[in-house]
């Protein structure tokens, strides 16, 4: 190394010589170190944990080839992903994006998914979005989840206080609308060997359409790009370079593993492409699907669901500048061939004596697997690698529901029809006998039955909204109808207007139904509130709230057991019937 002005020194004595050279060294840094080291910063991440705290079982319980989930293993996992030093500790951070609670097994719901949190502060989680399921049970009960304190109902169940979350839940677009001020922090900011990192956290502005009317009530949800463009500059306004989006929305391969990108669409692509050239890596859910892409120059990843994954980032950060020079990730697979994680174990053991014997209950027997697989109605076209993709229909699993909420409400509110949003059936059901828990996997929301006046205009306008917002009510066996293949979906805005209903098809009990007469049907809480994009339904007259939807499913089960897989007959299409 050359230093400047040494040949005017050269004369100088040793000493002298020694101390010119050590000045000009502390004078000019970037020539002594014209490359300073980055700062190796790891993300630990997962999403979509749906309260797992034991391993799921069948489809749930398995990806890429292998069996995997269960917060012990989870837990297990990430200690060992951390490293053994601690520098390596230090330099990660352990983050989530959404629905860590809400849709969850017996274990965690019955106690309000006060567990989960309690195994994420255990598990060394630091920071969270808001997810729509953080929202189940509303506001007020987030801020719970939060900040801690006994259930306002049912106190501390299992005899101990909830102290809350250690780790900070972020909601940078979910707002009150009275305030307008982020019902949570919008972000948080964490200091790494003198650099800082922002992680914002978001659920998607969707929330509303998939969450009770009550869950959202007074709050309001911005666009997510938007939103995110606007906390990146915040954020760099106080010197953080290096930002990460935790986001509550994703996307779906065509296929690929769980570390390809292949054919992927979704809304986090558009997202991804409005975001700020500042967003450097995009953690997302939702989807419940797995991927590691590159989007617009910023790194997009989702785990899975049900802690079977967490994605490995890997990210160097300038030492001058604080930003992000490069970025990579891996999804690994939460394996159970590891020792468990201790702490775990123990907190799941507490919950389960807590809970007792409830959920081993048998409440009834299946002759078969009953799957809430739907079926393909009509092809609505292909996808961007050629794919055809359909508009599904009915499932067995979901059929049985819709018969047991009608017969939970025929005799006692003159119930005539049953239908049952195809969102709110999250399991199937084995064959052989039904455990109580078994149940509750498939119906974890406890919605509240609700039966309704409709006119069957009314009727045929909701049977219209299905194909508009592309989701397929599962209706009881007293109705049966003919979609037509090639007929008109209505527009959002003018939902009565399609033609895929034909018209004098619909049937109750083998009777057409007439636009004038009233008819009294049964949904639950969510879609009377009009989730889902069913708005049709809040119009409904004379509401009497029921008992709770699980509850009507088990005693169903305990009824008529052995049950059978409904027949998928309920609808039918024109390439079916022909003449109609």
């Amino acid at each position: 190394m050359s230093v400047p002005g040494m040949r005017l020194r050269a004369a100088v004595g040793l000493a002298a010589l020694a101390t010119a050279a050590f000045t000009a060294v502390a004078v000019h840094p970037d020539q002594a170190e014209a490359d300073p080291k980055p700062v190796d910063v790891k993300l630990l991440a997962i999403n979509d944990f749906h309260g797992n705290l034991e391993p799921p079982t069948g489809s749930s319980g398995t990806i890429d080839g292998k069996t995997a989930g269960g917060a012990e293993y989870l837990a297990a996992h990430l200690a060992k992903l951390r490293g053994t030093t601690q520098e390596q500790r230090e330099h990660t951070v352990t983050v989530a994006a959404g629905d860590l609670i809400g849709a969850s097994p017996l274990l965690s719901a019955a106690f309000h998914d006060e567990p989960t949190i309690e195994e994420m502060n255990l598990a060394g989680l630091e920071f969270s979005s808001v997810g729509n399921h953080e929202f189940d049970e509303g506001a007020t009960e987030l801020l719970r989840m939060q900040n801690g304190g006994c259930h306002p109902v049912d106190g501390c169940a299992d005899g101990t206080p909830f102290k809350g979350a250690k780790f900070k839940y972020l909601s940078a677009n979910a707002f009150k609308t009275a305030t307008g001020q982020p019902l949570l922090p919008p972000y948080g900011i964490k200091k790494i060997d003198g650099i800082k990192v922002g992680f914002i956290g978001m659920t998607l502005e969707g929330t509303p359409q998939i969450v009770s009317q009550q869950g959202v009530a007074g709050l309001t949800f911005a666009d997510e790009a938007e939103t995110a463009n606007k906390y990146a500059r915040i954020l760099q306004a106080q010197g953080v370079q290096a930002i990460v989006v935790l986001l509550h929305e994703g996307g779906v391969q065509n296929g690929g593993g769980i570390n390809d990108c292949t054919g992927f669409s979704g809304p986090i692509v558009d997202i991804a492409n409005r975001m700020d050239p500042a967003i450097d890596a995009i953690v997302s859910g939702h989807t419940h699907a797995a991927y590691n892409c590159n989007i617009n120059g910023k790194l997009v990843t989702s785990a899975s669901s049900f802690g079977r994954l967490v994605t490995e980032i890997d990210l160097k950060l300038d030492r001058r500048s604080g930003d992000v020079i490069s970025a990579k990730a891996n999804n690994v697979v939460v394996t159970r061939d590891i020792p468990k994680d201790q702490a775990s174990t123990a907190l799941i053991d507490h919950y389960k004596t807590a809970l007792g014997p409830v959920a081993d209950k048998v409440v009834g027997e299946t002759t078969a697997a009953i799957t809430k697989t739907q079926e393909n109605l009509y092809q609505t076209g292909v996808d961007a690698n050629g794919k055809p993709t359909y508009q599904t229909g009915e499932s067995p699993l979901g059929n049985l529901i819709a018969d047991a909420q009608l017969a939970a409400t025929d005799n006692e509110q003159n119930a005539v029809a049953a239908f049952m949003n195809p969102g709110g059936v999250r399991a199937d059901l084995g064959a052989g006998k039904v455990t109580y828990a078994d149940a509750f996997t498939v119906q974890p929301f406890a919605n509240n039955l609700v039966t309704l006046d409709l006119t069957g205009a009314q009727l045929y306008c909701m049977l219209e909204q299905q194909f508009t917002v592309a989701r397929v009510l599962y209706a009881s066996s007293t109705v049966h109808y003919v979609v037509d293949t090639k007929g008109t979906t209505a527009p959002v805005t003018a939902p009565c207007s399609g033609t895929r209903v034909v018209r004098g098809s619909l049937t109750i009990n083998g009777t057409p139904v007439s636009d004038t007469a009233t008819y009294r049907v049964t949904v639950n809480n969510f879609l009377s509130g009009g989730g889902d994009g069913f708005s049709v339904l809040p119009d409904g007259k004379n509401q009497v709230t029921g008992m709770i939807d699980l509850d009507a499913f088990v005693a169903y089960l305990t009824e008529k057991s052995p049950v059978s897989p409904p027949a998928l007959d309920r609808i039918q299409t024109t390439a079916e019937v022909p003449a109609a």
